[in-house]
């Protein structure tokens, strides 16, 4: 059985035991959340909702926080002696999926 699921602008796949990095809610370890943003559902036939499936939640337990290694976004422009050098560390929370409900 396994749900799609709409977080912070991205979808991500999820199956029960699963661990995924979603964006940063500040909360605390071994905290519940409840999803209910569920774009489809397959358990044994696919539900796809419009947008939504109704009634249906992904259950998620909080393991922790933390920040992603950096990105480093280089610009330059040949010949301009123009250079821009940014850095960027995405903070996520680290859930572990613990039920499906369709």
């Amino acid at each position: 059985m396994y749900a799609i699921i709409k977080n912070g602008g991205k979808q991500y796949k999820v199956q029960e035991g699963d661990i995924l990095r979603l964006d940063k809610m500040s909360l605390e370890p071994k905290a519940t959340i409840e999803i209910n943003e569920v774009l489809a559902v397959n358990n044994g036939e696919l539900k796809v909702g419009t947008p939504f499936v109704e009634g249906a939640v992904v259950t998620a337990e909080v393991i922790n926080e933390g920040r992603a290694k950096k990105v480093v976004i280089f610009k330059k422009r040949r010949r301009k002696d123009s250079k821009v050098k940014r850095g960027f560390r995405r903070d996520f929370t680290r859930v572990r999926i613990t039920k499906i409900a369709a």
